[in-house]
């Protein structure tokens, strides 16, 4: 099931609703905030890097990538090591073959082809080397996802100040105008405001949402290369869970052990 980062939407609209207030409280609307010139230099200016620095196929998976620090759709550890225990009851009554009507419920396409290998005969270990291959593929594109954020972050400020001097020189050419002088001025001061708007209310904030967001990812597909392996051995439903218990932190684990006895 996909579930909403509601913290990440919280925090967007937190973030852009008070700085709009905190304008709007100042007199004279936004109006004098709306500066479409400066807009293109820096989100142009943004897009044009992460365009020369990466290939195209990682700018459009990228968006994929940041989608995570909206929607995710993973199991909690508790959720998969409480059915890590009831595979390995089924293993111990009837079998490894047994858990073929469980494996086709599994909606996490990564358990579901480990299981699915195991039951068909593969040996244990050879199922989990293959998922771990799998794994440090799958790190690779979110690292590379958060690259493309990061570097869109350093690249928004970088090219406000571009837009300042940009502002400056035309202002700087019209002083014998002072009509004119509002107006270069204004493209100076927006295309900065802007840079650092993006930087530090979008792409900062969102890459360490993504940074967090792989690590639950990371150790929920190496509770479950490791849940895989306890099967293949034939562990007992109690030591199954035990072994998988130290994944989580010691806090979690005693509540888990306190309300199972």
């Amino acid at each position: 099931s996909v579930a909403m980062d509601i913290a990440t939407i919280i925090g967007l609209i937190l973030g852009f609703g008070l700085l709009l207030a905190s304008i709007a409280m100042g007199g004279g609307g936004l109006g004098p905030f709306i500066d479409i010139p400066s807009m293109m230099i820096v989100f142009g200016g943004a897009i044009a890097a992460s365009l020369i620095n990466f290939p195209l196929k990682s700018n459009f998976g990228a968006f994929g990538v940041i989608l995570k620090c909206f929607l995710f759709k993973l199991a909690s550890p508790q959720e998969t090591i409480a059915q890590f225990k009831t595979f390995a009851e089924v293993v111990r009554k009837d079998g490894l073959l047994a858990l073929e009507d469980q494996a086709a419920e599994i909606k996490d396409d990564y358990m579901k082809r480990g299981l699915e290998s195991l039951i068909s005969g593969v040996p244990a270990e050879d199922v989990a080397r293959t998922l771990e291959i799998e794994l440090s593929y799958i790190e690779q594109r979110h690292v590379a996802g958060k690259k493309i954020v990061d570097s869109a972050g350093a690249a928004a400020p970088a090219f406000g100040m571009i837009g300042t001097l940009i502002g400056l020189v035309h202002m700087l050419r019209s002083l014998d105008d002072p009509s004119k002088i509002g107006g270069g001025m204004a493209t100076a001061l927006l295309t900065t405001l802007y840079g650092a708007l993006i930087a530090n209310v979008v792409c900062i904030p969102l890459a360490g949402k993504l940074e967090a967001r792989n690590q639950e990812e990371s150790t929920i597909r190496e509770l479950i290369i490791r849940g895989i392996s306890l099967l293949g051995e034939g562990e007992s439903p109690r030591v199954v869970e035990e072994k998988l218990l130290s994944f989580l932190s010691p806090k979690v684990r005693r509540s888990i052990l306190a309300k199972a006895s």
